[in-house]
Formats: structure tokens, sequence, C-alpha cells
């Protein structure tokens, strides 16, 4: 069971932060190429594992037949964790585990449009549902796309892409896309950053609504969680990051109960958390060995014997 495609990203750290014990129940909440879910699987853990991506689904069937039982596939979004749980008799669970963004397989794959190292169509949708980029790019206003550029891409000339990517409607593939973006930058070839990353990285949190998923799922985890059980997170950039260190730092006390600039609303709650251990980053070897490791930020922490929080997320 550990012959997934792809390399999961600070696997070691991962497991060693979920502490797990033969015979109890994790939740792999991004299943993917089943990288995380094989490893706990080797430490005689049950996984339910979700991923809303019919594809990392289907490719995951043999990896159950191999499990003994021990693993079940869930295709939906980690958001509707709880109530997957609770359908099948499987709440509360001993660890849940994040890998938030894009997958290895569905960069690899060209026709996801996800990626603009190969030419494909323009469709960056995880769900493989709902509107496509092309869609979105050739209907969009032009203040609108500039919007989620700067808000999700951080692009900080996201008015002059939006504006040229208006002029060159209607694109239909992912390297139209980038071209466009490069033109308008003035992206020079012996540049090593390729600035169109920031606007593929905007386009794709927007229409999977990422950012949104990453906030109900925390309060998910928190509700399955039961006293003790733990909760790692592995992020990308900063947007994703800066949520789930909100996140732990709100539900462990660890941040200041209000100020003039955000009262505090009613009484405190308890924390449900407690404070995380440090945050943990790639080794050289590993980046040497997976290049996309190169962002990656591990945060995790343990639940207490306290209720969860009653709000549904962390904005």
């Amino acid at each position: 069971m550990s012959d997934a495609p792809h390399i999961p990203v600070l696997l070691d750290e991962v497991i060693d932060g979920l502490a797990i014990l033969p015979g109890e129940r994790h939740v792999d909440a991004t299943f993917g190429a089943g990288g995380y879910t094989s490893a706990i699987l080797a430490r005689g853990a049950e996984v339910a594992a979700f991923d809303r991506d019919s594809f990392a689904i289907e490719s995951g069937r043999t990896l159950v037949a191999a499990s003994d039982g021990r693993l079940i596939l869930i295709e939906a979004p980690f958001s509707a964790m709880e109530s997957e749980l609770a359908q099948r008799d499987l709440v509360p669970v001993d660890g849940v585990t994040m890998d938030i963004g894009v997958s290895s397989m569905q960069l690899d794959q060209a026709d996801r449009g996800f990626s603009f190292q190969q030419d494909g169509p323009l469709d960056m949708r995880m769900s493989q549902s709902g509107v496509t980029a092309e869609e979105w790019l050739n209907s969009a206003e032009e203040e609108e796309i500039a919007d989620i550029l700067f808000q999700y891409g951080e692009e900080p000339r996201s008015r002059r892409v939006a504006r040229a990517i208006v002029s060159a409607r209607p694109l239909k593939r992912t390297t139209e896309l980038a071209n466009v973006v490069r033109k308008a930058l003035n992206h020079k070839a012996h540049e090593k950053k390729d600035p169109a990353t920031r606007t593929f990285q905007a386009i794709r949190i927007h229409l999977n609504r990422e950012l949104d998923e990453l906030s109900e799922g925390l309060a998910a985890a928190e509700r399955v969680l039961k006293p003790g059980g733990r909760l790692a997170v592995v992020t990308f950039h900063s947007l994703e990051d800066r949520i789930v260190k909100r996140f732990f730092r709100e539900r462990s006390g660890s941040e200041p109960a209000g100020s003039r600039h955000r009262p505090t609303i009613g009484p405190r709650a308890e924390p449900s958390f407690e404070p995380p251990a440090k945050a943990v980053k790639p080794g050289e070897a590993e980046i040497n060995r997976n290049p996309r490791a190169r962002s990656a930020t591990l945060r995790v922490a343990r639940r207490t014997a306290a209720s969860a929080w009653s709000s549904e997320g962390v904005n």
C-alpha cells in the first residue's frame, strides 16, 4: 500500500505529529494519490479519506481492496466531513490530516488545466463540475477579474493583467492565458519566477472556493475530533497558512481577547485545542527530492475536551 505515484509533502513529520496508534480512526481530508492514507494504514489505523475529485476516488479503489476493510473513500469536499462521517457512524475520530491546495496528480494532468507547464484546456475544477476557468475568464467583468487576481493571487498589477485578459478574449488554453499574463507584465524569458503563477493560483482558488473550504473544513475537523485527537494541516502559500495559523491561535486561546479594531463579542469559549507545536518546514533534502515541497508549512495541534466553538469557520 505504498505505491502512490507522487511524493506526499512532509510525510514523516505529518505521521509523527498525528502520533498514530493501531486501531485508531483517522481522516485523510485530501486523499489525492493516497500517500498520507497509505502511511496511516501502515501504522495500523482505519482511514476515512475524502476527495471531491472523482478521478482520485477511482484511482484509490486498489488501495481500498488492499486495506482489509480499513479504508473508506468518500467523494465529497472535506467541508462536509462532519455530516459524511456521521452518516457512516464514524464520529468521533482520533486524527485529521489536511493537505491544502491542488494535488500533484491534478497538476500533472494537462487536460485538467491547473498548470501552464503543459498546454491544456482552461478548466481548473477540482470536482470536475461547475464553471470552468474558460467560462469564467471569458464572461467575467474586468473589475471582478482584477479583484480576484489581487485577493487570491496577491498580484500587485492585477488591473493591468485583467485588462490584458479581457482584450485577448476568448481564451481557451492554459498556454494562451500564461502568455497574455507574461506579455502584460513584460516578463523576460531569463527571469526565474513566472508571473503567470499568481494568476493561475488566483483563478483556481476562486473557482474551487478553496479558502472558504479550508475555513469550513477546519471547523468541521474541530467538531469530529475526540479529546486528545490531532489535527495536522499542510499549506502551500501565505493565504492558506494565515487561515490555519489564526484558527489555531483562536481555538487555543493564544490570540488576544479583543481590541478596538476587533472587539470580543460575547463570552469567550474554552480553548478547543492545545497551543500548536512549532510550525514545520521541509528540509533541504526533501526540497531537492520534491521541489513542490519548497513552500510547504505544517501545523499540528491536539484537541482538548472543551466543546467545539459555535462559529462555522475562520474568515
